[in-house]
């Protein structure tokens, strides 16, 4: 397998924020499955992500891939107390319609949107990028979500005041900086080896 370079010139990118299923399309070759040994599907973690182009490619470095899905499982996952699923999602997709990752915005969108069963206040906010018209738990989450990606210094006692007065526990508060920070790592990989498709 070489490093040459995709193109896609028959690609339709998406242009807007959309809570609709979306692909992707690598800028370098991804594995093949027949090519998988023990340590890739170990990499892996979930043979299942063996369909997926970024997940193929990721596994490349198999060892940096399990680390990075075995935490991403455990910031997202994890049902033994913090932060609510749906809160944790929301964080996630405010941090990709900042950062301006379409596909990741999508699919953390319809996660918030099944969790919360609130797709009408999820669609607003990836329309306008304005937690206005929400509940002043979410405005919490959305406004601190985006404190963290600009810059993290932006987050100040303010966000966490905002946080604790909106009835959230420290570990909740945690939780949510968790899901914020793995996102915006996550948008800049996603969006360094690869683009969206509306296909």
């Amino acid at each position: 397998m070489g490093n040459t370079v995709l193109t896609h010139p028959g690609n339709t990118e998406p242009v807007v924020f959309t809570r609709d299923e979306l692909g992707w399309l690598p800028w370098l070759e991804p594995l093949q499955e027949e090519h998988l040994t023990e340590k890739h599907w170990t990499g892996l973690v979930d043979r299942a992500r063996s369909r997926s182009p970024y997940f193929m490619l990721l596994a490349r470095d198999p060892e940096v891939l399990g680390a990075r899905t075995r935490l991403d499982k455990d910031v997202f996952y994890n049902t033994s107390g913090g932060l609510a699923r749906d809160a944790r999602e929301l964080a996630a997709a405010a941090v990709s319609r900042v950062n301006g990752c379409i596909y990741c915005a999508s699919v953390h969108a319809r996660f918030a949107a099944t969790y919360s069963k609130r797709a009408d206040d999820i669609d607003r906010f990836l329309e306008t990028a304005s937690a206005e018209g929400l509940d002043p738990r979410w405005i919490a989450v959305v406004e601190a979500a985006t404190a963290l990606t600009l810059t993290p210094s932006s987050f100040t006692a303010d966000n966490a005041e905002a946080l604790l007065d909106a009835g959230f526990e420290e570990q909740e508060i945690a939780d949510l900086i968790y899901a914020s920070a793995f996102f915006n790592w996550a948008n800049r990989l996603m969006l360094s080896l690869g683009e969206a498709s509306a296909n």
